[in-house]
């Protein structure tokens, strides 16, 4: 689970939502393995929650909280599914087994996208 506090806009939205708002966001990663680490500290594990953990927090620093995620993720409409998307590619990118990213936008809007 990550928190992070960010602006956006949705420049096509027929609504309230096409004029700069924030929200006060939570995510949730999840993980998938075939197998479980048979020896060392990982023992039991598909991977160590620190490392999810690890990988999660610069995201947060340096792209999602506190930012316009217009600007920061470099998106023209930063819908709570674009966010997903974005989190779970730079996951999957650094090496986690990553199955699947939620993003709630508020406490009744929620998206998960598996890649």
């Amino acid at each position: 689970r990550f928190t992070f506090e960010a602006a956006h806009y949705l420049p096509h939205h027929q609504g309230k939502c096409q004029r700069m708002h924030g929200h006060s966001w939570v995510g949730w990663v999840e993980v998938e393995g075939d197998e479980l680490q048979a020896t060392g500290p990982g023992t039991g594990m598909v991977i160590d929650f620190s490392s999810v953990a690890d990988a999660v927090k610069p995201l947060v620093d340096q792209f999602l909280d506190h930012y316009l995620l217009n600007e920061s993720l470099g998106m023209e409409s930063p819908t709570s599914e674009a966010v997903a998307v974005w989190v779970f590619g730079r996951l999957a990118e650094h090496g986690l087994p990553v199955s699947a990213v939620t993003i709630e936008e508020t406490c009744t809007n929620v998206c998960i996208y598996r890649g």
